[in-house]
């Protein structure tokens, strides 16, 4: 497991990929607005820069996205809990990332041909979103094995938190 020290150095270098890939993208957008009248025709199988630099920021943005699942479920399990993490949110993220799968899905274009060059196109987002719904589902599963357990050991145990008989002195 990485320090709190190694973690957050880690995050800062992300983050700054991120910025930077994303002024690059913005910059060469801005280009790309500017000079219309010096497009050259391209066919539809090759990639221009802006495309690609879309593709890279998709998978970056997949792995950031499934990513972030592994520390809470691996937190969870180390403490056999989980307590503190709000299931509303990852119920609401599962239903957000079933819907806009589907959305991408069900948008799918009906020729075989394009098909194909669809999925590719939206794959990472595809992955981003079908995979993070597969590990919710695991954190699911955590919340109702730990919530089981928890109640088992409330049952057995009761802890006397506050004494029967409290004096009552003058202050």
């Amino acid at each position: 497991i990485l320090g709190s020290k190694s973690l957050k150095n880690f995050c800062i270098t992300w983050i700054m990929v991120c910025i930077a890939l994303c002024v690059i993208l913005l910059c060469q957008l801005l280009l790309r607005s500017q000079d219309q009248s010096a497009v050259i025709e391209r066919s539809n199988n090759s990639l221009d820069m802006v495309e690609m630099s879309g593709f890279v920021c998709g998978y970056i943005s997949c792995v950031f996205y499934l990513g972030s699942r592994f520390p809470q479920l691996y937190k969870n399990f180390q403490r056999k809990s989980t307590e503190g993490t709000s299931y509303l949110l990852f119920a609401l993220a599962m239903m957000g990332n079933c819907t806009y799968g589907l959305s991408l899905v069900l948008k799918m274009p009906a020729t075989e041909s394009f098909r194909t060059l669809y999925f590719l196109h939206h794959l990472p987002w595809l992955l981003g979103s079908f995979g993070v719904l597969f590990l919710d589902i695991f954190v699911t599963l955590q919340f109702l094995l730990y919530r089981q357990r928890k109640e088992r050991q409330s049952g057995l145990v009761a802890l006397e938190v506050e004494p029967l008989l409290v004096s009552e002195e003058p202050a």
